[in-house]
């Protein structure tokens, strides 16, 4: 058993370090040959990326053990406790509580609160966010539960995002736009995917790949309208403020940078601390409702404990490994690019970084995992997540360019919303509800602070620009790609596949 453990741990290793060399890669190529110095802490940036790797590891094993398993077993029980109720309340207290201590909603809520001189206040753009994010995972599984095409309820939700933009002071519409991209956790993504297929896979008549996948493109979704109406009434309330301090948003971004390049060992014990933190609401809530509601115990105890630990101590090597690492280097590179005032640059290390970071994603692979498994193997996980990476690559560019050119963003996202009601006509049903869920877990632990470092950084060296209203938008960009190369993928393989079928049946 140990030994059997051991070379799955290793196997998990192996693929970790290949996941990381894009990263790698990159990171090397802009240090020596553009900004052409070297960094002043090596040591400290190798250790960080091993312990990263080691992470990773830990977290999928993790994942395996402990996170599928329980996710799937409440969903079962649910079914089979046959209340709406129990189920749908559930659902939004497991979406509320994993939204409001996320760290990345935590970052850019401060962010927003300090770049509009405290018109928009943090906590309350927070729990704006977390009732959202609860209203969509009930609402997912509401239509999981009743069996609806997923891309009715996506495209209603689309229209809404655009009609309401138009209403939307403008302070509040990249913000908005980028709110549905950092409300699913690296812990939340495999969670509520494995209770949407778990949910799918014990209904009669419901498909694990058509119908499973999905919460997570309504929970990105959501916040966009909610974060929308948050805006219209702030501003209605308060009427606009013009001395968005332009100094406070340098600040704000020098400070994230001088605190990475000043990282502190004695801190590393509040990052488990803040982990823990992260993940205790999902288990006071899962545990809760297991024995309170369903009053069953945990199947498999021991082994899902054993799960957990993984996760967190997995999560919590990632960060640590991050922030020695990565971050440092990443947003030192984004923030000195943004300053050196080459255009072209700056695209191609959007593009380069938007790669290799979501090739690295946790959550990503989670769902990549998954998706595989559920399909029988008509996705492959490898192919799916250089699909989703090639997206997120392809939007970051595009959205540094927006900023450079100063187009309105709204612009770019209802043109990006029309292609993908369009592509998911022509697309293979079983791609659909994946797709959708593609855009939500691109934006997580890894991408979000170098895409806002490259986004707010450009907003602030390029004149005329207001980081408020330009600098915000690169992860709504991150998550709208990702959706339409995905239906792209799909759609390619099903026509492969079909003209396989029909040349095997003319020989």
């Amino acid at each position: 058993m140990f030994i059997e453990s051991m070379r799955l741990f290793l196997d998990d290793l192996k693929s970790s370090f290949k996941d990381l060399a894009p990263i790698v890669a990159v990171v090397i190529f802009f240090q020596t040959a553009v900004v052409q110095s070297m960094p002043q802490n090596p040591v400290s940036i190798v250790t960080g990326l091993l312990i990263v790797a080691v992470g990773l590891a830990l977290f999928i094993r993790g994942l395996e053990l402990g996170i599928f398993p329980i996710g799937e077993n409440l969903a079962v029980d649910f079914a089979k406790k046959g209340s709406l109720f129990w189920l749908l309340l559930f659902a939004f207290t497991i979406g509320f509580s994993t939204t409001v201590a996320e760290p990345a909603l935590i970052a850019i809520a401060d962010k927003a609160a300090a770049i509009s001189a405290g018109k928009i206040d943090a906590f309350s753009l927070r729990m704006t966010v977390a009732v959202s994010v609860g209203f969509a995972i009930a609402l997912g599984v509401f239509r999981i539960l009743t069996g609806h095409p997923i891309h009715y309820y996506i495209i209603t939700g689309y229209i809404l995002v655009v009609a309401i933009t138009f209403f939307a002071p403008k302070e509040i519409v990249g913000l908005a736009y980028d709110s549905g991209g950092v409300t699913t956790s690296t812990v939340t993504v495999p969670l509520v995917a494995a209770l949407g297929i778990g949910l799918a896979s014990s209904i009669k008549g419901r498909n694990p790949t058509i119908d499973g996948f999905g919460l997570i493109a309504f929970a990105s979704l959501t916040p966009m309208i909610f974060v929308q109406l948050y805006g219209i009434a702030v501003y209605a309330v308060s009427p606009e403020n013009a001395a968005t301090s332009f100094t406070v948003m340098e600040d704000a971004v020098c400070e994230t940078v001088e605190s990475k390049e000043r990282f502190d060992t004695g801190e590393i014990l509040w990052d488990l601390v803040a982990v823990i933190r992260d993940v205790a609401p999902i288990l006071l809530v899962i545990f809760f409702f297991q024995y309170m509601v369903i009053k069953k115990a945990v199947a498999h105890l021991k082994k899902i404990s054993v799960g957990i630990v993984m996760v967190i101590l997995g999560l919590y090597a990632f960060i640590v490994g991050l922030e020695m690492g990565l971050f440092p280097i990443g947003e030192t590179i984004a923030f000195q690019l943004t300053s050196m005032k080459n255009n072209l640059l700056i695209y191609l290390f959007g593009f380069m970084i938007g790669f290799s970071t979501t090739m690295a994603e946790p959550a990503l692979l989670a769902i990549a995992i998954k998706a595989q498994e559920v399909s029988e193997g008509r996705i492959n996980q490898s192919v799916l997540r250089v699909a989703v990476a090639m997206g997120v690559a392809i939007g970051i560019a595009l959205g540094a360019y927006r900023i450079v050119a100063g187009d309105p963003i709204h612009y770019y996202i209802i043109a990006g919303y029309i292609l993908v009601i369009v592509m998911t006509y022509f697309a293979p049903r079983y791609i659909i509800p994946i797709a959708y869920d593609s855009g939500g877990v691109t934006t997580s632990t890894v991408t979000v602070p170098l895409v806002a470092a490259l986004g707010l950084g450009l907003a602030e060296n390029i004149e005329g620009r207001n980081p408020l209203i330009d600098g915000f938008g690169l992860i709504a960009f991150a998550s709208l790609f990702p959706m339409i190369t995905v239906m792209g993928y799909g759609t390619y393989a099903h026509f492969v596949a079909g003209k396989t079928i029909h040349n095997k049946e003319i020989a």
